[in-house]
């Protein structure tokens, strides 16, 4: 004999302290959940008022306006007759039935209270939820509830997105029913939710070890809501062949089912495959997706990117298009919010974008800003690139700014500064690059402001960034320069990464430009030119190659390794290409770049967070920015390795 639950778990793209908007995201959830004829609906975690509240959390008004909510959800008729689990502040989850609160279930493994992790007993089976990063405990409460003998497990998360995590996370979420039995329902956060994460959805039921649900990773859609038809029966089945001594858990009872008991003859559920998406693909969506929230809630206008021609501008330049592309397929799919919130950004309620390089040119300016160190090379990729995109592209000369700024030096301390080239020190050489890179900051926010009111149209555009996380690493950028912007999508992404994309994009929109931009060597062309031709490159001033900064940056910051450490482990992974001593001195010239630079990472850009060895001093990497960058100690316990 079979019992049929039907169970609804969703993807919402909430927005801190939006009460209203995510109010009414809650209930359009919830009434796609109960059309389905699910008895049991899963939100993410906070849903009420939004993940990133981050300070706001410790106001009273953000609690108030969480019970307002709360309030409005046992009102309405719309959760009547089915159990809802959701989120808000300091209460956290809270399971709703028959307009009444049933549980306050806190997040185990940061409060300590005297009410807290129970199971709801309803009349049929028994309901456990545990939260968000207690997946990835190693005692996530799931454990000691299945062997109790709860029969379904909720997850309310808010899960961001990293490059090549999601299998891990479809991994937790299966092994927590492979051991003892029993379903999981896992729902999330989706979009952004006013800072650099982007939570990337992934709604999920499982059942015994298999996923027989999947909701997407990257959409434009506010609300998904995905539901399973499965027989509790097989959980029972499953459950008798894993029995364990136990410690029970304290059960709230409900006189309500979540089965029929008229259901006789069930089929089996039928596993499915999980479709992950490649690095690339993800590079393609997740920060596109990312964009699009920030743009259509900024209230902008669009977007203006310094493009250069070099792989990090054109990289955001192609995630831009990505994210026209998105907009223009959800429009055709029949997105009514994302028709409205374009009409809304490009002020004209008639506008239907159907072609991307046609919304491109709309909401997108490129501008490739020239002095006498450019090459006519990176001016036709730009120019070339802009065109298959369809980006306004302008092109404009700096010289006569930077002219006027050493001319202001000049006149004040009666010294005129030299690049090496032409005989002057290092520290003329290094201000004059960094005077260019500074006025391109300036022209930026210049035209930002005031494209828009010269062509006599409304709103401003936002400034995109375009350096990529090894740089930030390393502190390979000028202070206050290009990297300077409103935000940026690939500042938490390796070079190496962003390379692969490229390729990708020359196959999935034949963006052929992209080929030359791909061949050509990295460089910031803010040195004189050597017969017309580039004599400056990246990795020739940084000290060593893209490739290898990641695989340090990865060792700083996941393997938690200092100057010994690192130096200990890359004799053993780089042997075959360096020495000992040739490995002492790439970690010591790393170290001290480092170490020296830290101090940009406080002023960086607001960046998409895609790597977990990203060096963004606002959150992912709580370091000193004032170091002793000797390293005495350190260096030494190097070199009596090496025997110098």
């Amino acid at each position: 004999m079979g019992r049929k639950v039907i169970l609804a778990t969703c993807s919402l793209n909430q927005w801190a302290l939006d009460f209203d908007g995510n109010l009414e995201r809650i209930l359009r959830s919830i009434a796609i959940a109960k059309s389905q004829g699910a008895k049991y609906r899963l939100g993410p975690e906070l849903e009420i008022c939004g993940y990133g509240c981050a300070d706001h959390f410790y106001e009273s008004d953000t609690l108030l306006h969480c019970f307002q909510v709360l309030r409005k959800l046992l009102e309405s008729p719309v959760t009547q007759d089915i159990i809802c689990d959701v989120g808000m502040s300091v209460t956290l989850p809270t399971s709703t039935s028959a307009r009444k609160i049933l549980l306050i279930r806190p997040k185990m493994l940061l409060d300590t209270v005297p009410f807290g992790d129970c199971i709801l007993s309803t009349k049929d089976t028994c309901i456990g939820s545990e939260m968000c990063a207690e997946l990835w405990n190693p005692r996530s409460p799931h454990v000691d509830m299945g062997l109790d003998g709860v029969e379904i497990f909720t997850n309310s998360s808010a899960s961001y997105h990293e490059l090549r995590k999601a299998d891990h996370r479809v991994n937790l979420v299966k092994s927590a029913t492979m051991k003892s039995g029993g379903i999981y329902m896992f729902a999330n956060q989706k979009g952004c939710d006013g800072d650099r994460l982007y939570y990337d959805g992934c709604a999920t039921v499982a059942i015994n070890g298999d996923i027989v649900a999947q909701g997407r990773q990257f959409s434009l859609d506010d609300v998904e809501v995905v539901t399973a038809i499965l027989d509790l029966e097989d959980v029972r089945s499953y459950k008798g062949e894993h029995c364990h001594p136990h410690v029970p858990c304290h059960r709230v009872k409900l006189d309500f089912s979540l089965s029929d008991c008229e259901d006789v003859y069930l089929p089996t559920h039928q596993p499915i495959e999980w479709q992950f998406h490649t690095p690339e693909e993800e590079i393609s969506l997740g920060p596109a997706c990312w964009l699009w929230d920030y743009l259509r809630r900024s209230g902008q206008a669009g977007f203006l990117l310094p493009l250069s021609g070099g792989v990090d501008s054109s990289s955001t330049a192609c995630i831009v298009y990505s994210m026209c592309v998105l907009v223009c397929q959800a429009v055709r799919d029949g997105n009514t919010q994302v028709l409205e919130d374009v009409q809304r950004v490009v002020n004209d309620g008639s506008y239907t974008p159907r072609d991307p390089r046609e919304l491109c040119r709309r909401i997108f300016t490129t501008c490739y800003m020239a002095s006498e160190n450019s090459s006519e090379g990176t001016r036709n990729r730009a120019k070339d690139l802009a065109s298959q995109i369809g980006s306004s592209h302008m092109n404009l000369n700096i010289d006569m700014a930077v002219k006027g700024m050493l001319g202001i030096f000049s006149m004040v301390t009666g010294k005129c500064p030299q690049f090496r080239a032409n005989g002057g020190s290092t520290r003329e050489n290094l201000a004059l690059q960094n005077v260019q890179a500074r006025i391109r900051m300036i022209l930026a926010y210049l035209f930002a402001q005031l494209s828009q009111w010269a062509e006599g149209k409304p709103g401003g555009l936002l400034v995109l960034g375009s350096a990529n996380v090894d740089e930030s690493l390393t502190g390979y950028f000028t202070k206050y320069d290009c990297s300077s912007a409103d935000i940026n999508p690939i500042g938490g992404i390796s070079k190496t990464d962003l390379k692969s994309f490229l390729q990708y994009c020359v196959e999935q929109f034949q963006l052929t430009a992209l080929k030359s931009i791909m061949a050509a060597p990295p460089t910031a062309e803010l040195e004189p030119l050597t017969d017309g031709q580039v004599s400056q490159t990246d990795e020739s001033d940084m000290g060593m190659t893209y490739s290898e900064l990641s695989v340090i940056g990865r060792l700083r910051k996941i393997s938690k390794c200092g100057p010994y450490s690192m130096f200990c482990k890359l004799i053993h992974t780089w042997r075959e290409a360096l020495s000992p001593l040739q490995v002492a001195a790439k970690v010591k010239h790393f170290f001290q770049m480092y170490s020296v630079n830290r101090h940009k990472m406080t002023t960086v850009t607001p960046s998409y967070h895609a790597e977990s060895y990203g060096p963004d001093d606002n959150r992912f990497d709580l370091r000193p920015f004032l170091y002793n960058t000797r390293w005495s100690w350190q260096f030494r316990a190097i070199d009596n390795q090496v025997g110098i």
